[in-house]
């Protein structure tokens, strides 16, 4: 099982290609300060405008870095259940350990189209899967009578990212799953507290890209019973996540990285460099929050 802060890692750029030094240093800055997990390719690395060609190379350098010293859960999902599939076979004979998959979007399949696409990935891939529900980029809410079908029809099936916001259908989905062996993953940083508390067994982290051990902590914190601790975490954390998502994720993560000499802002169309006053208020709440430029 999976648990504690996973980084959703962002994918640097250099002239338009992927920096493959700087992901290099910034998964062992990961390694160094204690996260559980690296998420690559995922809604923050860009995994919707990167080529297949860069997608297996991002997968295989972290896989790579890592050398088995932290569990890689790659992101392969597409709207495309064949591209989803090879996507995975792909992670899986790169050494990834899980893949992350998201609700195909666009499409805006049925509960029973969602279904058949997760049973048909699963059987064909025998890697541990976590599924990512973002209602809000998918068009689509994965139900959690959907979530149970898919679960108990393919074993590898291991947990989800939910990321919709929605703690009364998080807590029905850890209810659900008590006591089996599956992880419930909070999506969205500012609502980790609450979600570990009804049983979750992580998060999937925008602001462990900065601030790896913090997020750590907090999740030690909350499951190890210590609630003062995680109280002060989590407070000093909220006006810092709030910038973060002041625009679209991942241009205020990678705004913040630039600004402290971890990597590029650099982008791809659509993605566009942050407004002038937005950049201003995530400055601020970035020097708040004690973080430095290096010297």
């Amino acid at each position: 099982m999976f648990t504690g802060s996973c980084v959703a890692l962002v994918t640097p750029f250099k002239n338009g290609r992927v920096d493959g030094k700087t992901m290099r240093e910034l998964v062992e800055f990961q390694i160094e300060n204690g996260t559980s997990a690296i998420v690559p390719c995922g809604s923050t690395g860009e995994s919707a405008t990167l080529t297949h060609a860069e997608h297996h190379r991002v997968v295989e350098m972290v896989v790579k870095t890592a050398r088995g010293r932290i569990p890689i859960i790659a992101g392969t999902g597409s709207n495309s259940t064949a591209e989803t599939i090879s996507l995975t076979r792909h992670a899986k004979q790169a050494g990834a350990d899980a893949a992350l998959i998201i609700i195909p979007y666009y499409n805006r399949p049925t509960q029973d189209g969602i279904a058949e696409h997760f049973y048909q990935v699963a059987k064909t891939v025998p890697i541990p899967i976590i599924v990512y529900n973002i209602p809000s980029r998918t068009g689509t809410n994965l139900l959690p009578s959907t979530l149970a079908r898919i679960a108990a029809r393919s074993r590898n099936i291991v947990g989800i990212k939910e990321s919709s916001g929605d703690l009364e259908q998080i807590s029905e989905i850890a209810r659900a799953f008590t006591g089996k062996k599956f992880s419930v993953f909070c999506g969205d940083d500012s609502l980790t507290p609450p979600v570990l508390s009804i049983g979750g067994k992580g998060v999937i982290s925008v602001l462990a890209n900065i601030a790896p051990r913090d997020v750590q902590d907090l999740c030690t914190s909350v499951m190890q019973g210590d609630p003062d601790r995680a109280q002060a975490l989590h407070l000093k954390m909220s006006p810092l996540v709030k910038a973060l998502f002041i625009e679209t994720n991942p241009g205020p993560i990678k705004t913040a990285m630039a600004y402290l000499g971890m990597c590029s802002a650099e982008m791809r169309l659509p993605l566009f460099h942050m407004r002038a006053e937005n950049k201003a208020k995530l400055i601020r709440a970035i020097k708040a929050y004690g973080l430095k430029r290096p010297a």
